[in-house]
């Protein structure tokens, strides 16, 4: 039942206490309740966009954000939301229109929205832009180390390797305890032959904040291949418990994934018609995804997950360990949580943020 006694703004605020605990069901209760009683509320539209956009239905986000924008046409995170649902509808062009219209309105004074802008056209592969964008949060708010990381990782998508390394230096001297950044440089360093630069930035990461297993192993490697005999025998023992905890925690998932797929190929371990069995055909149906080189992986969820990773050549991976580690090079890069915990799911994620495309 609506509360008069709580305001449009406290309906906001409480909307946002329920949106960044990730409920956003509750959320958009809120938003809801708030809206009956204040019809004419642009924020309250605008949180109703947003909340849609993290529920993944974009065309009531789209909705949402069109009735902010009939109430305020100059409204910034109702023009940044917009923008950020033309280009899931693939209209890039729309929505750097609409993101324009956002800076030009004084969205400068919000390095959150222009971070989201940012994001939002990295995610769509839309990496020129992206870059215009994160350089102008850089410039605009030069104590950023999240601005300066985001635009070092746009410029290694670019190709400009030295500006990348430089934008990620930067960030770190802002702030020395940027983990992400710091594992993104280390690899690139490693990448470019750099063994000593690239062993200093990793080891720089506490191992309880490691979460790369493919870090934690270069990390063991180049103290092994850089010190030879002068190692002593317990200088990797703390670096070897570490990826010996990630990768209980990946097999974990593997028996589970395992468990699940046994089941659905066990004809005696089928559901009853009152256990939802259209799920669990869904889940065995055959899938197509095609790479931006134009290569196709096709077959179950799991098995294109399967074929993701060989042809990205991680074939002496797991499949739990290289969905791990591709969502935490997405965290690294744009800020993007890829679910690890299904193949399905994993590939949907993909799909949106634009590293694949699923053609059914």
């Amino acid at each position: 039942m609506a509360n008069p006694f709580l305001s449009s703004e406290e309906y906001d605020e409480l909307a946002h206490r329920h949106y960044d605990q990730g409920d956003y069901d509750a959320a958009l209760e809120a938003l809801k309740e708030g809206l009956s009683l204040y019809p004419h509320s642009v924020d309250l539209y605008v949180g109703i966009g947003y909340t849609r956009l993290a529920r993944e239905e974009y065309g009531w986000a789209r909705q949402a954000f069109e009735r902010a924008l009939v109430l305020d046409p100059e409204h910034e995170d109702a023009l940044v939301g917009m923008g950020e649902v033309m280009l899931r509808f693939g209209q890039p062009s729309s929505a750097l229109e609409l993101f324009r219209r956002a800076r030009d309105t004084g969205c400068a004074d919000d390095l959150e929205l222009l971070m989201t802008m940012g994001r939002a056209l990295y995610r769509e592969q839309v990496y020129a832009e992206a870059r215009d964008v994160f350089a102008e949060a850089t410039a605009l708010y030069p104590d950023s180390a999240e601005a300066a990381a985001a635009l070092g990782y746009v410029l290694h998508r670019l190709g400009d390797e030295t500006a990348a390394r430089r934008q990620l230096r930067r960030a770190l001297h802002l702030d020395g305890s940027h983990y992400e950044a710091r594992v993104y440089l280390g690899h690139l360093l490693y990448d470019r032959g750099d063994w000593s630069g690239a062993l200093r930035e990793l080891e720089q990461v506490p191992p309880s904040e490691h979460w790369d297993s493919l870090a934690i192993c270069r990390v063991i490697e180049l103290k092994r291949a850089l010190f030879g005999d002068m190692l002593p025998p317990d200088a990797t023992q703390e670096w070897e418990a570490r990826l010996e905890a990630l990768e209980r925690e990946e097999d974990a998932i593997d028996r589970l994934l395992a468990e699940v797929e046994a089941g659905i190929d066990d004809v005696g371990a089928l559901p009853s018609a009152s256990d939802e069995p259209v799920l669990v055909a869904a889940d065995t149906g055959v899938h197509r995804v095609q790479l931006p080189e134009g290569e196709v992986c096709a077959g179950t969820w799991q098995d294109i997950v399967r074929q993701l990773r060989d042809a990205r050549g991680y074939a002496d991976e797991t499949v739990a360990q290289f969905m791990r580690r591709r969502a935490e090079e997405a965290h690294a890069r744009i800020g993007l949580t890829l679910p690890v915990e299904d193949p399905k799911e994993f590939v949907l994620g993909g799909a949106r943020a634009g590293f694949w495309q699923i053609d059914y």
